[in-house]
């Protein structure tokens, strides 16, 4: 499972040029490419919204969300997982579900990786 990008992607707040979601989506495809070299199966997971964290910024939420596009449509991942639709606040999209938040903005409590873990279809663990 790969998820991964979230501080790359805040990393916006403190150097605009930081990360671009090309760039961010070229790592991805690196990652993939080597894993499925080793016949390792990866599974995408879509960003949490994080609003109200320190690095957050209206171009990073941008990023964020083309990402998340390209995780879910661009049929490179084995499969994907939309840990983002699970966790953000239906109110406010681009923050975390209140009863989810860690206090951070950025990472869930238990309630909320309960939520993650419980919106995992297992199935797609199964070799083919």
């Amino acid at each position: 499972m790969l998820f991964e990008g979230t501080n790359d992607v805040g990393g916006l707040a403190r150097d605009p040029q930081s990360m671009t979601a090309d760039e961010l989506i070229a790592a991805y495809k690196q990652m993939i490419e080597r894993a499925h070299a080793h016949g390792i199966k990866v599974v995408g997971c879509t960003l949490n919204a994080f609003q109200g964290m320190a690095y957050y910024t209206e171009q990073s939420e941008a990023t964020r969300l083309a990402v998340n596009k390209w995780i879910l449509t661009s049929g490179a991942f084995d499969a994907t997982i939309d840990f983002d639709s699970v966790t953000r606040d239906p109110a406010n999209p681009k923050q975390l579900n209140p009863p989810f938040n860690n206090g951070d903005h950025l990472h869930p409590n238990d309630a909320g990786y309960k939520a993650m873990a419980e919106a995992i279809d297992l199935s797609i663990f199964l070799k083919k």
